[in-house]
């Protein structure tokens, strides 16, 4: 519960749109890959972290491996990692284009990404190389029946 009302938070601060379901937060107002990572383009610009989705099924996140800042990200290949008291898993650029920024917080506070996914627990900002690719990715309603369809398979 304390999650939810911090995501709204976050989501209100950053005037974003969202919504809840059963167990895990979807923000209307971004995109969403298969693999759970969600994008925020703004302009040319693009914010990317994990979804909330993606952070409770990983538990507690222990570490976070950062790309480079100036490296090149490619839509649906790997660019760090996600390690949790679970499992590790890779995380994968949502856009291509080039990684101007990187959350260096998380480096001494990688549980952002558990408390605050979609704010204070992004990951990284890029300069969108190709902004045609955005349209292929799952708006709000598409990443809700997604997430619905892959965990009652579960």
């Amino acid at each position: 519960m304390a999650s939810r009302l911090w995501v709204s938070k976050v989501a209100s601060h950053l005037k974003l749109s969202i919504a809840h379901r059963g167990f895990a937060s979807v923000v209307k107002d971004l995109k969403y890959c298969e693999s759970h990572e969600w994008v925020k383009v703004d302009g040319g610009s693009a914010t990317v972290g994990i979804t909330d989705h993606a952070q409770d099924h990983l538990g507690d996140v222990v570490y976070v491996e950062l790309p480079e800042v100036g490296a090149t990200v490619t839509q649906g290949k790997s660019f760090g990692a996600v390690e949790s008291v679970k499992a590790t898993s890779d995380i994968n650029s949502p856009v291509s284009g080039k990684v101007v920024e990187v959350n260096e917080e998380l480096s001494n506070s990688p549980g952002l990404v558990n408390a605050s996914p979609y704010g204070d627990g992004w990951i990284m900002k890029v300069e969108i190389g190709n902004s045609g690719e955005v349209s292929s990715l799952m708006d709000f309603d598409q990443y809700s029946k997604f997430c619905e369809e892959e965990d009652s398979k579960h």
